[in-house]
């Protein structure tokens, strides 16, 4: 029987290497980061079923002129994240990648009209090792990596998820890694008119990924910047948002809705399910 369509998701991936250091915990004995880390131990269930491959656009490869695919075969590790303990530049996620991936990601592309390259060393970068240390913690499953484009912008990264979609039809899951809310500078800060920006804003991207009419979805989305409260989320820049733009394109007509919602000191952060 034919496989039936891969669902795209846009996953939080939290900050730094967080799940392999030790937190204090609140007076209900929860870690900050526990429930995100239960999420995606619990994505590879949600899913239903496992990909040939998965393709992983993340925050952290931003500065590509135009989107990038990895090809070396056995990704290294990328520790692209200072001042954390010394063991975690110690930890390791040999999975494979998929060069058959990246060339059809690449034709997909051409297809399209849209120029792409590819990087024969890059790593895997700790918005797809530190997911995936959890998603599929035996590394057993072929990820590829794609870049953001370095101008951020809205209508070409929903047009590189439009000419990636066909991929969901091959028996590829699409994951786009970021984070929805990313104000360093604020990150750790306890501001109660700050937190209403932080809701206010997570509120109405879910309302913009559950729009059904794919163009009116791309169209409110390229709105973002007008939203005070979304200026407020992402500081310095917001490329951490920017992969949710590729998996809006890659849904084509299948409507988003938010799955998963936690914060930190009071400042939410989300996961979408398209599919």
């Amino acid at each position: 029987m034919p496989q039936t369509r891969f669902p795209v998701y846009f996953i939080p991936h939290g900050g730094g290497p967080w799940p392999f250091m030790e937190f204090p915990k609140d007076s209900a004995g929860k870690g900050p980061w526990d429930e995100l880390g239960a999420f995606l131990r619990g994505l590879e269930g949600e899913i239903g079923r496992r990909p040939k491959a998965v393709l992983v656009v993340s925050g952290h490869w931003e500065k590509e002129p135009v989107p990038t695919l990895s090809t070396a075969p056995k990704p290294p590790m990328l520790f692209d994240y200072y001042n954390f303990p010394p063991h975690t530049y110690e930890l390791s996620y040999p999975a494979m990648n998929s060069l058959e991936l990246a060339a059809r990601a690449r034709q997909l592309l051409s297809d399209a009209g849209i120029a792409s390259a590819e990087d024969p060393a890059r790593g895997f970068d700790h918005g797809v090792f530190i997911p995936f240390m959890l998603i599929y913690p035996d590394a057993d499953v072929p990820i590829t990596m794609i870049s953001l484009k370095n101008t951020l912008d809205v209508e070409s990264h929903v047009a590189i998820g439009e000419a990636l979609a066909p991929l969901r039809d091959e028996d590829v899951l699409i994951i786009a890694s970021g984070m929805t809310y990313h104000n360093m500078p604020k990150f750790r800060k306890a501001d109660a008119e700050h937190v209403a920006e932080a809701v206010r804003f997570d509120d109405w991207l879910a309302d913009v990924i559950a729009e059904p009419d794919p163009k009116a979805r791309a169209g409110r989305l390229a709105t973002w910047q007008d939203n005070p409260d979304a200026r407020a989320c992402h500081v310095p820049d917001h490329d951490h948002l920017v992969p949710l733009f590729v998996a809006a394109g890659a849904a084509g007509g299948d409507q988003g809705a938010r799955i998963f919602t936690t914060d930190f000191l009071g400042k939410p952060y989300s996961a979408y399910r398209f599919g």
